[in-house]
């Protein structure tokens, strides 16, 4: 009835941190190789630029500081509403010194999904523009995106943040 617990080997999805001047960035991948401590991971970092912006222009609150200094799988999510910065990820993280936590398949479907769909990029959009028409757009792309996502744990957890963000109307 119940399964033996995860083990980082290989093909087993994670999600680690790096150091990135006072916060965190995030990483998120597949293991490629295991040599003692030491992890081979291939995926995407993701530097949450435009919280850390939030954060430097004091328009936000202590949870927005502590999802950067304590990233987390549950909590990164809050920060993928603000506009992100991206890139491939293909390197050794060592378990003496890198926090790595394993990743149930749909959760890192869904974070891998958030970011190749450009999610933050549309969000961002509806949430810095004035009420108008632009916005109005703004909000119309981003639905007609959340109506084309195939994968549906990604288009709830889009509609759950849209409507706790009240973007949907």
């Amino acid at each position: 009835m119940f399964g033996k617990k995860p083990t980082l080997k290989e093909g087993v999805h994670v999600f680690s941190t790096k150091k990135n001047g006072d916060f965190y960035d995030f990483i998120f991948g597949v293991i490629t190789g295991v040599d003692g401590r030491k992890l081979g991971i291939n995926g995407v970092i993701v530097n949450p630029v435009g919280l850390k912006n939030k954060i430097a222009q004091g328009k936000t609150g202590s949870r927005s500081s502590e999802i950067l200094e304590h990233p987390t799988p549950d909590n990164v999510v809050l920060a993928l509403v603000y506009r992100v910065e991206h890139e491939n990820f293909a390197e050794v993280i060592d378990l003496d010194k890198d926090k790595c936590d394993i990743l149930p398949p749909k959760v890192y479907a869904m974070l891998d999904g958030w970011i190749r769909e450009s999610l933050p990029e549309l969000i961002n959009n509806v949430l810095s523009l004035p009420p108008g028409n632009e916005r109005d757009e703004a909000k119309r792309v981003l639905k007609h995106r959340m109506e084309t996502l195939v994968d549906k744990n990604l288009k709830r957890t889009l509609y759950s943040v849209c409507r706790s963000l009240k973007i949907l109307n």
